[in-house]
């Protein structure tokens, strides 16, 4: 059903490229549209890891390192292969997966979030991001950013488009200003915001420690509000590959609320037996990505 459900998602997204190419040139416009909408499906497809990796010059670390170990338990827990292993030089406080599928996965975590978070916490988001690569749904999450962004750059485009005559055309000027880009955020925000609450709830069952993981999210998100991000502040799209996302208002934030993914998980905190009450941090057990 989750397969589905992203296929549709996928399908509406080309759909409304089509659409758009269509207002603005016809049936020309929209086979061109189709056109570009496979060819970025497959390109993303093949190269999102790279894509994203490079975007944030991230280093990949070995078996040396205690993050490497820490994933390597995670995904051997989890029946996952081992997924590549990078660290960004960053003091902003954040950590993502990507890779087409379980095979070709790649988790990264910024220097940031390792120095700020004890090595439970450090442990609950990695799980977090594992079960985004056992769910599939780091490809998916790459796949919408392109089209979305596609959509974006025609709707820019349709600003100054006119016809033979040179005259503007006010349907192609209201769907690309308003419409469009709307209606692609709005499918982007249903497939992330749903994918992370199972994505939260996979990471604390794979991991055991649903509230270590609620004190990270807490701390994360202030820590991320704080330090700016000068990848997500120069490419938007890429915040809805964070584990929390920043400096976008809650109405078109592309992940729930970060109250909410801590409720969620003091409640399976209570279904596992545990307490729902988030752990004090220990400074003295925070993981060092050299060591």
């Amino acid at each position: 059903m989750n397969g589905l459900k992203t296929m549709m998602l996928l399908a509406a997204l080309t759909a409304l490229l089509m659409a758009l190419g269509y207002t603005l040139g016809g049936p020309t416009g929209a086979i061109v549209a189709l056109v570009v909408a496979c060819g970025m499906n497959i390109f993303s497809w093949w190269n999102s890891d790279k894509i994203v990796l490079k975007m944030h010059d991230a280093r990949e670390v070995g078996p040396e390192t205690d993050l490497y170990q820490m994933v390597k338990q995670l995904a051997d827990r989890a029946a996952l292969p081992m997924p590549r292993v990078y660290v960004i030089d960053q003091p902003h406080p954040n950590a993502f997966a990507t890779g087409r599928n379980p095979e070709n996965a790649a988790v990264a975590a910024t220097t940031g979030l390792l120095s700020m978070l004890s090595r439970d916490e450090v442990e609950g988001v990695m799980a977090h991001e594992l079960a985004h690569v056992k769910n599939r749904d780091t490809l998916v999450m790459t796949v919408v950013a392109t089209i979305a962004g596609a959509i974006s750059m025609l709707a820019n485009f349709g600003m100054f488009f006119r016809d033979g005559e040179g005259r503007s055309n006010p349907l192609a000027s209201i769907l690309a200003v308003i419409v469009a880009p709307l209606a692609a955020m709005i499918v982007q925000m249903a497939i992330s915001r749903t994918r992370e609450f199972g994505a939260d709830k996979v990471g604390a069952e794979m991991s055991g420690k649903p509230m270590a993981l609620a004190s990270a999210l807490a701390k994360i998100s202030r820590g991320a509000e704080a330090i700016p991000n000068p990848v997500a502040r120069s490419k938007p799209a890429v915040a809805q590959l964070y584990i929390v996302p920043a400096g976008i208002s809650q109405m078109f934030s592309t992940h729930p609320a970060t109250e909410l993914r801590i409720e969620a998980l003091q409640d399976l905190a209570e279904g596992m037996g545990q307490p729902a009450v988030q752990p004090a941090a220990r400074r003295s057990s925070a993981l060092d990505p050299l060591g």
